[in-house]
């Protein structure tokens, strides 16, 4: 067959599509339409490549760059260009595939060529299917090598040590509020927010091949998740012990060896353990969504749809708080978050973590911080990074 243009291989699948006489038999037809499929089968694989060649080369010129300058160590996942490329493919798209799918399946193609620059070894708040895997996968791509770890400490710690290239630990909930264990862990680390993940959740029951429902005696699942389908719970087994566990990994980990037991977890959970899903999209709120951060080392540059986050140290005193927020309203600048936490050893202090629109280059956000400074005892801009895409 000789080679043509994604557009030509189009027009000759309409034209066979429109052009079948009543005499032709479906089998024909089939095969016709199956021939066409392989040709754009075959164009796809061919652009693929060339994209995986053209990010090789990439990765050549920042490797020659890095050692021609003696500097450190090349950076080869750039948020703000994935950003960028996945805004433009939602842009660019005419379907029939929807534009956030169209999105993701360049997702997994940029995950494999960024596998093919450099392997990226990520961390998350473990085990294996919780959702915060789920968040690592979705931002990340299949290709990265996803690590769990046991507690959000340990995701920073591996980032800080470098074993791991960045971390992915939870934020906040929509139902639920904020993770107090992450703002924490800000507070004594030199960390960089590099990006943000949003992930609406999904919430199933989920049984084992040996489960047998008529002797269910309890319903695993993390504390946030148990609330998350408090009601649908009441409803439907308001009789059954509730037992909060680490994680929803662990939860579903546990009914391998247990008869008498459910849990409740994300669709990952189910993949990995082997479960089946009773019951679908149990939570309580159906917008329900808990939004990650992405942690790193290096300042993020702009990718145009950004946001900055900051920790500020306030002085004791009134209206302290009121203060910090003038200069955001003075120059323009979208506050979306504030949250408190004590300002430890020392007692009845605390931090404010703010997040913003705008990235630090702005202009209207750098002179917002900058009006701050001299009103706060400490100020640190936690990074400027792109908003979550998918």
């Amino acid at each position: 067959m000789s080679e043509q243009s994604p557009e030509q291989t189009m027009d000759n699948l309409n034209q066979t599509a429109a052009g079948a006489s009543d005499t032709a038999t479906e089998k024909e037809f089939l095969d016709n339409i199956r021939q066409n499929i392989d040709a754009v089968d075959c164009e796809i694989q061919t652009l693929i490549n060339n994209r995986a060649k053209l990010a090789q080369q990439v990765a050549a010129v920042k490797k020659n760059h890095t050692a021609a300058d003696d500097s450190s160590d090349p950076i080869f996942y750039r948020p703000e260009r994935e950003a960028q490329v996945l805004k433009a493919v939602m842009e660019r798209n005419t379907g029939p595939i929807a534009d956030e799918k169209m999105a993701r399946l360049f997702r997994e193609i940029m995950s494999v060529c960024l596998d093919l620059e450099a392997p990226q070894r990520i961390a998350f708040l473990g085990p294996v299917g919780t959702f915060t895997h789920a968040a690592a996968l979705k931002h990340f791509g299949k290709a990265a090598d996803t690590v769990p770890m046991t507690t959000i400490t340990d995701v920073f710690r591996e980032v800080e040590a470098g074993t791991a290239m960045y971390g992915v630990v939870p934020v906040e909930n929509s139902s639920e509020g904020v993770v107090n264990h992450t703002l924490d862990g800000f507070l004594s680390s030199s960390l960089k927010i590099i990006g943000e993940v949003e992930l609406p959740i999904h919430q199933n029951f989920l049984v084992a091949e040996h489960t047998k429902l008529d002797g269910l005696s309890r319903i695993y699942s993390h504390q946030q998740s148990l609330a998350q389908c408090r009601h649908w719970l009441d409803v439907n087994f308001p009789n059954v012990e509730r037992v909060a566990v680490s994680s929803n990994g662990e939860a579903a980990r546990r009914l391998k060896n247990e008869w008498h037991s459910a849990a409740i977890a994300g669709d990952v959970a189910v993949a990995e353990y082997g479960l089946h899903k009773l019951y679908s999209n149990i939570e309580d709120n159906p917008s329900n969504t808990t939004r990650f951060l992405i942690i790193g080392h290096e300042a993020i540059a702009p990718s145009g749809q950004d946001k900055t986050s900051i920790v500020v140290s306030a002085h004791d005193r009134a209206g302290a708080l009121i203060e910090i927020l003038k200069p955001l309203s003075y120059h323009g600048v979208s506050m979306t978050s504030i949250e408190t936490r004590p300002e430890r050893p020392n007692k009845w202090a605390y931090v404010f973590f703010i997040d913003m629109n705008g990235h630090i280059n702005d202009p209207n956000v750098s002179a917002a911080i900058n009006d701050i400074r001299p009103l706060v005892k400490d100020l640190r801009i936690l990074g400027s990074y792109p908003k979550a895409v998918l």
